[in-house]
C-alpha cells in the first residue's frame, strides 16, 4: 500500500542553495496482513525518553563545540564533528536493537553516544590521539577523531558475541567507503535466516533478525560505489536501512554540482518498491529537525527491514552543519548570508526544544537545566580525557629528564644536557613522544665521544621507547592471534600408489566441494560462479550440490563483491569472493586498500575480516586479463596476504590454510593451469601450504632463479636449456609475496650460488623490485653476491595481442637464458665468451 504523510511547511528564509520544500513525504509499506511490528512512535515514546534524547543532543553539540576549540587551542591536530545531525541520530538510535550493525562515517557521534557505543570522554581521547585502547577503544589512537568502531574481538583475537549489543564496523574516511561493506553486513542477516546450518551460530545472529544501518552524506551519493551498493542491496534483498544526511553541500560544493537536478530523492525513484512486490527499497524523506517524524519513519523502516528483509533508504533533508566541514576552514567562506540565516533558523536543537515545550514534555526551566548539565558534562569529559592523555607523556618526560640529570654531572656537556632537561618540564603541554626521542638523540650526539657506560642508560631508554611505540603504532597489520595462518603446521599433499591425473579445474572442484561440506560458514560468490561454475569451471556443479546461497552468481560489481565479503566476514562468515580476472581488482581497490587491508591494523586488533579473494591472471594473450599488476597490489594491500601458486594443488592448499586462519588474502590462480593435468591428492580439503615458505623446484649451484606463478614453467624450461651451456640453475618458487620468504630460503640459496635473477610478468620495478629489496636489504643477501642482481620482467606496457605480441611483451625462455648467460660471462668470460 502506498501512503503519504503530510508534513506542514515551516516558515523560513528562502535560500537559493537550500533544499526545496516538500509537501508530501512518501512512505511505502510492505503488503502484509498482520500490520507493522510494534515499535516506538512519537505517540508512545515516554516523556523522560524525549528529554533524555534532548539532553543527548545538547551534550553532543557541546562536545562538537569544545572539540573545535581544542584544535584551535593547539591541544589537538584536526577535528570533524557531527553538529547539526543530532536530532536525526537520536531518532535513529531508537530503531537499533542488539546485534544490529552500523556502517557509517564521521558525522555519527550522536548516534554512537545514543547507542552507548562510545562516550564523550572516548571521543576526546580520539581527538587527542590517546593510544590506550581502554581509553580510545575504536582504534587505540590510530584513527582521527569521529572514526568509530566497536571491539568485535577479545584480547586473544577471538570473536566476542555480537548479539548482545549494537555493533559498529570501523569507519573509513574516503567518501562512500562505508557502502561496499554495508552490502555484506546486511546480506549476512539473510544468510543467517535462510541457511539452516547457520542457526547454530547464535553468537553472531538471532535467526537473521539483525538490520545493518548505513549512514552517508548527501555529496558522497555522487560516488559510483553508493549506487553500486544500493543496487547490490536491492538485488540481494538485504535488510539495510540507509540514512542520507543532506545538508545541501559537499564541503563547499552545493548539491546542484553533486547530483542531477540537485534532487537525490527523484533520482532514487527507480529503486522504490512497488505495491505487491518484494523487490526494491522502501523510500522515505523527512526533515532533519522534525523529531517526531524522524522517530516514526525510523521505527517503520527498521521494522520492515527486520521482519521482511526489505531494505529502506531515508533521505533526511533540511539538515544543517553549523561548524562547517572540519576545523580546516570556516563554512562562512562559501555559504551566503541567506543560507547561514536559514541554518540558524533550522538548527535542530532549538526546533526540538520548541517542540518539547509545545508538547508540554518539560518546562522552559527544566530544559535550561538540561542545557547547563550537558555543558558541564562535556567539559568534564574533555578535562578527564585530556588528563588521561597527557599523564603518560608527563611520566615519560619526567623519566627522561631524571635520566639526563643523572648523566649530566659526569659529562663534559653538563650544561647542554641540563638545558635539554628544561625543555621536558611542561606539564600542561608535555612533549610528544617524537620530541622525547629527538631530545634523546640530541643528548646522544653530545655524548658520542664519552664513555659507553655513560651513554648506555640513555641508549637503553631509547630502545625501549622505540619498541614500545612500534607496538603502539605498528602492531596488528596481520593477525597476532593463535588463529593466524602463519601459525599453522602445514599438511603436505598425500598421494596413493597410482594417483589419477586430473585437470587443474577438476582438482579445485573437488577441494572446494570438501570445504563446503565441512564448513557451513563458507560461501563462494562472484560473476559467473553459480550456474556456470566460474569461467574456468573451478566450482562447476557445486551450486547444484550445495544450493544457490552457498555458491552464488553476482552482477558485474567488483567493488561491492569485495564489500559483500568484508561485511559477511565481519559477522563471522567465511566468504570466498571471486574477482574474475586480476585486472578487475582495479575496480575494487578502494574497498581492498582503504577498508580490508587496514581493518585489523586501524582497529588495533579490535576487528577482523578474513576475506579470501579468488582471482586469476598471468600469460593470457592481449591487453586485458593478461597483466600481472602485482607490484601495485604489493604496495596498496599490505595487511592482505598475496599468494601466487604455480598450480592448482598449491592453490587448493592455500585455500585450506586460509580457511583455518583469520587473515584476509588474495589467491591468484594461473590462467593456463586449469587444463593442465596434476596428480589428485588423497587429502583434498585437508592439505595445506604454508605462507611465506619458498620451494626449490630444481637444485643448482651456479645461480639462483627466483620466481612464482606461471613463470615457474618458463624458469624450469630455461634451466634445462642452460644446463647444456654448463650453467647449473637453482629454481625457487616463492609461492607467496605477502608474506615473503619468512624462512629466508632464498638467502640460503645465495650462499651457495652467489648470483640471483628475479623473474616475473610484472612491469619493471614491480614485484621483482620488491623481491630484490626483500632479499638484499631485509635478508642481507647482498653479503653473498659476487655479481649484481638481475631482474627479468615484462615490458613497461600492457601485453600486445597474439602469440608474437605476447612473446615480445612478456619475459620468455630466451630472456631468462640471456640474463643468466650474461651473469656467468661477467664472472668467467673465458668459459662463457660473449655472444
Amino acid at each position: 500500500m502506498l501512503s503519504t504523510v503530510q508534513v506542514p511547511i515551516r516558515s523560513r528564509v528562502p535560500a537559493p542553495a537550500g533544499p526545496a520544500p516538500l509537501l508530501k513525504l512518501p512512505i511505502l509499506r510492505p503488503p502484509q496482513t498482520d500490520g507493522p511490528a510494534q515499535c516506538i512512535t512519537p505517540n508512545n515514546l515516554q516523556s523522560d525518553r524525549r528529554l533524555s534524547d534532548y539532553r543527548l543532543t545538547l551534550l553532543s553539540r557541546q562536545v562538537s563545540r569544545l572539540g573545535q576549540r581544542e584544535v584551535t587551542a593547539g591541544r589537538a591536530k584536526f577535528g570533524v564533528f557531527g553538529a547539526g545531525k543530532e536530532v536525526a541520530q537520536v531518532a535513529l538510535a531508537h530503531a537499533f536493537q542488539p546485534g544490529d550493525f552500523r556502517a557509517g562515517y564521521y558525522r555519527d557521534q550522536t548516534l554512537m553516544f545514543a547507542l552507548g557505543l562510545t562516550t564523550p570522554a572516548a571521543f576526546f581521547a580520539q581527538l587527542y590521539a590517546h593510544t590506550a585502547v581502554d581509553a580510545e577503544r575504536a582504534s587505540g589512537g590510530r584513527s582521527m577523531v569521529a572514526h568509530f568502531a566497536t571491539r568485535l574481538l577479545d584480547d586473544n583475537g577471538a570473536w566476542r558475541p555480537q548479539v548482545n549489543d549494537a555493533q559498529s564496523s570501523a569507519d573509513v574516511s574516503p567518501t562512500a567507503g562505508q557502502m561496499p561493506r554495508l552490502v555484506g553486513l546486511a546480506y549476512a542477516s539473510r544468510l543467517y535466516r535462510e541457511v539452516a546450518a547457520l542457526h547454530q551460530f547464535t553468537n553472531f545472529s538471532h535467526h537473521g533478525d539483525e538490520v545493518a544501518f548505513g549512514t552517508i552524506g548527501n555529496a558522497s551519493c555522487a560516488q559510483g560505489i553508493f549506487w553500486e551498493a544500493l543496487n547490490a542491496i536491492g538485488v540481494l534483498q538485504a535488510p539495510a536501512v540507509i540514512s542520507v544526511w543532506d545538508d545541501a553541500y559537499g564541503i563547499s560544493v552545493p548539491n546542484r554540482y553533486q547530483l542531477m537536478g540537485s534532487d537525490l530523492f527523484t533520482l532514487l525513484a527507480g529503486f522504490r518498491r512497488q505495491a505487491g512486490s518484494t523487490q526494491g527499497f522502501n523510500l522515505y524523506q523527512v526533515r532533519g529537525w522534525d523529531y517526531p517524524a524522524l522517530v516514526e519513519v525510523y521505527a517503520e523502516a527498521a521494522a520492515d527491514a527486520r521482519r521482511h528483509h526489505i531494505p529502506a533508504l531515508i533521505h533526511v533533508i533540511e539538515m544543517t552543519q553549523p561548524q562547517g566541514h572540519s576545523t580546516s576552514g570556516s563554512h562562512t567562506r562559501y555559504k551566503s548570508d541567506e543560507r547561514l540565516a536559514w541554518e540558524a533558523d533550522h538548527d535542530p536543537l532549538p526546533r526540538m526544544r520548541a517542540w518539547l515545550l509545545q508538547e508540554k514534555a518539560a518546562t522552559a526551566a527544566q530544559l535550561t537545566q538540561l542545557e547547563v548539565e550537558a555543558k558541564a558534562e562535556a567539559e568534564a569529559a574533555r578535562d578527564h580525557a585530556w588528563q588521561a592523555a597527557i599523564t603518560p607523556l608527563q611520566n615519560e618526560a619526567h623519566e627522561l629528564a631524571a635520566l639526563l640529570q643523572a648523566i649530566a654531572p659526569q659529562s663534559a656537556h653538563q650544561a647542554d644536557l641540563l638545558a635539554l632537561c628544561e625543555l621536558l618540564h611542561h606539564d600542561e603541554h608535555p612533549p610528544l613522544r617524537k620530541e622525547l626521542l629527538q631530545t634523546a638523540r640530541q643528548a646522544l650526539l653530545y655524548l658520542h665521544q664519552e664513555p659507553h657506560t655513560l651513554r648506555q642508560p640513555l641508549v637503553t631508554w631509547q630502545q625501549h621507547q622505540l619498541a614500545t611505540n612500534r607496538k603502539r603504532y605498528n602492531s596488528h597489520l596481520y593477525s597476532e592471534s593463535p588463529q593466524s595462518p602463519l601459525q599453522l603446521v602445514p599438511t603436505p599433499p598425500r598421494y596413493g600408489d597410482s594417483p589419477q591425473a586430473v585437470r587443474g579445474f577438476e582438482l579445485l572442484q573437488a577441494n572446494f566441494a570438501a570445504l563446503l561440506a565441512r564448513e557451513p560458514r563458507l560461501f563462494i560468490f562472484g560473476e559467473d560462479v553459480g550456474q556456470l561454475g566460474d569461467v574456468n569451471q573451478g566450482v562447476a556443479g557445486l551450486q547444484a550440490k550445495f544450493g544457490p546461497l552457498r555458491v552464488t552468481d553476482t552482477g558485474i560489481r567488483e567493488a561491492t563483491i569485495i564489500g559483500q565479503a568484508i561485511g559477511m566476514a565481519l559477522r563471522g562468515l567465511r566468504p570466498i569472493a571471486e574477482i574474475q580476472y586480476i585486472d578487475y581488482i582495479l575496480y575494487a581497490l578502494p574497498a581492498l586498500a582503504d577498508d580490508l587491508a587496514t581493518l585489523h591494523w586501524r582497529t588495533r586488533g579490535g576487528q577482523k575480516a578474513p576475506v579470501i579473494v579468488r582471482t586469476r591472471g598471468h600469460r593470457l594473450e592481449g591487453i586485458w586479463h593478461s597483466g600481472s599488476p602485482l607490484g601495485a597490489l604489493l604496495h596498496l594491500l599490505r595487511g592482505v596476504h598475496l599468494l601466487v601458486p604455480r598450480n592448482m594443488t598449491q592453490a587448493a592448499g592455500f585455500y585450506n590454510t586460509l580457511l583455518q586462519g583469520d587473515d584476509p588474502a588474495i589467491v591468484v590462480e594461473v590462467l593456463n593451469g586449469y587444463r593442465l593435468r596434476e596428480p589428485m591428492p588423497e587429502n583434498l580439503g585437508e592439505l595445506t601450504v604454508p605462507l611465506g615458505v619458498p620451494e626449490v623446484l630444481r637444485p643448482g649451484a651456479d645461480l639462483t632463479l627466483v620466481t612464482y606463478g606461471a613463470c615457474c614453467r618458463i624458469a624450469l624450461e630455461a634451466a634445462t636449456l642452460l644446463e647444456q651451456l654448463d650453467i647449473d640453475v637453482e629454481v625457487m618458487d616463492v609461492q607467496s609475496l605477502l608474506p615473503f620468504d619468512r624462512s629466508q630460503r632464498v638467502v640460503e640459496s645465495l650462499r651457495k650460488t652467489s648470483r640471483v635473477i628475479f623473474l616475473d610478468e610484472d612491469m619493471p620495478g614491480g614485484a621483482t623490485g620488491y623481491m630484490l629489496q626483500q632479499v638484499l636489504e631485509v635478508q642481507d643477501g647482498y653479503h653473498w653476491l659476487d655479481s649484481p642482481p638481475r631482474t627479468v620482467t615484462a615490458q613497461p606496457h600492457r601485453p600486445a595481442y597474439g602469440t608474437d605480441g605476447d612473446y615480445f611483451s612478456k619475459p620468455n625462455v630466451e630472456d631468462v637464458i640471456a640474463a643468466a648467460y650474461a651473469l656467468m660471462h661477467e664472472s668467467d668470460p673465458q668459459h662463457y665468451p660473449a655472444w
